[in-house]
């Protein structure tokens, strides 16, 4: 990656939201991958060694998506599943917090959901701290409560924690005019404004996710976490990826 050789952030504090397949293996639609994790944590640390503040909200879906058990009906109501998918982002927070600290970078592991002997609970004015000591703060269980997806945790995070950009990782190059996993034809959009992404109700994060980040005046890009380099591409504000604004 020479490009990267002489990397230099233009952001002092982002907040990285990473979906749970970021953890998995890839191809595959469940479990843990050290590697896939450590290829994130490498990543990450190269960021906060030049004094980036770094806030992560980790989603689950790689071990167990809220949603995928609404047809329990009686058996598991619906709160419930989502609760369950808030303590699979647990399980993907611990795992990147071991990967970071085995790269020697400081992290605290902050939960919306008290689980004391694994995670401090979230406190903004706490996690402010950590970012402001240099600790790289990884957010897990969502916001704490049912019916709420972890896109919109992250604007909320992003606007709480007054970080300069949303940085949505996801497995495709950006937002597209269509799924471009079924459509070949499908056109990236490079620059949008959040009223567009909200009138065409375009697949960027959950709509109110979008207004949040709207109304709190946060960028959100969305780019490819597959590709090597990209996070850091992303906070040197290099051009990738689809970038959401108010105006351009």
């Amino acid at each position: 990656m020479a490009e990267l050789d002489s990397f230099k952030p233009v952001y002092k504090r982002v907040l990285l939201k990473l979906s749970g397949e970021a953890f998995g293996h890839a191809g595959k639609s469940s479990g843990i991958s050290i590697d896939e994790t450590l290829t994130i944590a490498r990543q990450i640390k190269r960021i906060a060694v030049n004094k980036v503040e770094m806030a992560v909200v980790v989603g689950g879906g790689n071990i167990l998506r809220g949603a995928q058990f609404s047809a329990g009906g009686e058996v598991i109501p619906e709160a419930t599943a989502h609760y369950m998918g808030m303590l699979a982002t647990v399980l993907n927070g611990m795992a990147l917090q071991q990967a970071l600290e085995s790269l020697s970078i400081e992290t605290r592991l902050m939960s919306a959901i008290p689980i004391s002997p694994v995670a401090e609970p979230y406190i903004q004015r706490r996690a402010l701290r950590h970012l402001e000591k240099g600790r790289v703060v990884i957010l897990a269980g969502g916001t704490g409560n049912p019916f709420v997806t972890t896109d919109s945790a992250a604007a909320l995070r992003a606007r709480e924690l007054n970080a300069e950009i949303l940085l949505k990782a996801t497995r495709v190059d950006g937002v597209f005019s269509d799924d471009p996993e079924s459509n070949p034809h499908a056109v990236l959009y490079d620059k949008l404004t959040y009223e567009r992404v909200l009138r065409d109700k375009l697949r960027v994060m959950d709509q109110q996710a979008i207004q949040s980040c709207s109304e709190g005046r946060v960028p959100i890009l969305v780019f490819n976490f597959r590709q090597e380099g990209n996070i850091e591409r992303a906070v040197a504000g290099q051009a990738l990826g689809t970038l959401v604004k108010e105006s351009f």
